[in-house]
């Protein structure tokens, strides 16, 4: 038995870096290890988040510890943190890292508690280099990956970005899957529970929705569409808005779609996420630039097929003609690959889906994780 802590998003956080740190607190619980994770009392100073709220209206889990304890803007909370840990002497601390605004709050917790010359320190890098650039991203990430001893990345792209600062030992893998949303259900049911027509086909637009996630490209293929042989597609987008949304709202004036568009754009809760995923026909991925997404193991988990753009790793995801089509980042290219998406079916895609998914396991990442910590 090890002891872990893993410090990043968690409950009473929400999102996608919660869900996924909670998750990876199960992995190693399940190994036998003694997991705990180190969350943060403020991530993000209100007027930094684009967001309507940071907090989960979710109930807390209750299978595994989690300690709210880290301000991201107060370096003297950091030092304390840092000691706390240093004191702990965890055997591995797991450290997530999305965005450069954390490298001075986490690069000083680490480098304190790394002075018990114990300690290990392993980041998950979802970004090394962010995708909306900023003053200070490079030495706030050179001081983060400073403090690091090893490195799993789960994109070729965030490696390239990695290597530009260090060369410390570091692994590739795949983003393992999202099975905590629960098992899916009936698209009849899932349907009925979120009050979508009962028949017609849906795609789906899932997650928060910034210019790089590529909606407004959705949109416009979903213009050529309009009155195409495929028949009548609706698209559900299910995500908050994370910038203005009026662009997008005159968008889709200009082009006429407000009646093939289903807008759900609140934050989307854990417990609703199966029924979203259960009522599409195909997961749609439209984005200009991409690292990779969070999106694609879940759509691995419940079984759909995807469209997405050939940008980052996902094309490396997302095989063409086996679990889903592969479009260039254009309207035209999504409308053809949307329409051939129906000209499949669903079912062709299963066999290779499931296959595919195999591959998508929590214990590669744990097992992962040890390995970088002993070399």
């Amino acid at each position: 038995m090890q002891k872990v802590v893993i410090i990043g998003p968690a409950h009473p956080l929400r999102g996608g870096l919660a869900s996924f740190d909670e998750r990876l607190a199960r992995a190693f619980q399940q190994q036998g290890d003694d997991a705990i994770i180190y969350t943060f009392s403020l991530q993000y100073p209100g007027f930094l988040f684009p967001g309507s709220t940071q907090y989960s209206s979710e109930p807390a889990p209750t299978d595994i510890r989690i300690k709210v304890c880290i301000n991201s803007v107060n370096p003297l909370n950091w030092l304390a943190v840092g000691n706390e840990l240093k004191k702990y002497k965890p055997d591995i601390i797991v450290v997530r890292y999305w965005l450069p605004f954390m490298g001075p709050c986490l690069g000083t917790i680490l480098r304190r508690a790394k002075t018990n010359k114990h300690t290990k320190v392993v980041a998950i890098t979802d970004n090394v280099l962010p995708h909306e650039k900023r003053p200070g991203d490079k030495p706030f990430t050179k001081y983060f990956l400073g403090a690091c001893d090893a490195f799993i990345t789960m994109s070729e792209k965030v490696m390239k970005d990695l290597r530009l600062f260090t060369t410390k030992p570091a692994k590739q893998i795949i983003h393992p899957l999202y099975d905590n949303f629960g098992d899916a259900v009936t698209k009849t049911e899932a349907k009925q529970h979120l009050g979508l027509p009962a028949d017609g086909k849906i795609i789906l637009f899932f997650g928060f929705i910034r210019k790089y996630k590529g909606l407004d490209i959705l949109l416009e293929a979903m213009g050529l569409l309009k009155n195409s042989a495929v028949g009548d597609i609706r698209l559900l987008v299910a995500g908050e808005f994370y910038e203005d949304r009026k662009p997008y709202d005159d968008l889709i004036e200009g082009l006429g779609i407000s009646e093939q568009l289903i807008l759900r754009t609140d934050f989307i809760a854990d417990s609703e996420v199966k029924f979203y995923l259960s009522a599409a026909d195909f997961v749609i991925q439209p984005y200009r630039n991409a690292t990779q997404s969070g999106v694609t193991p879940l759509a691995y988990h419940f079984e759909k097929p995807m469209l997405v753009t050939n940008v980052g790793s996902l094309p490396d995801l997302v095989p063409d003609k086996k679990v889903g089509i592969v479009a260039e980042p254009n309207a035209k290219s999504i409308a053809e690959g949307i329409t051939q998406l129906y000209a499949l079916g669903e079912e062709y895609f299963l066999p290779n889906l499931r296959e595919e998914k195999k591959k998508y396991s929590w214990d590669v990442l744990v097992n992962t994780v040890k390995e970088l910590a002993q070399s």
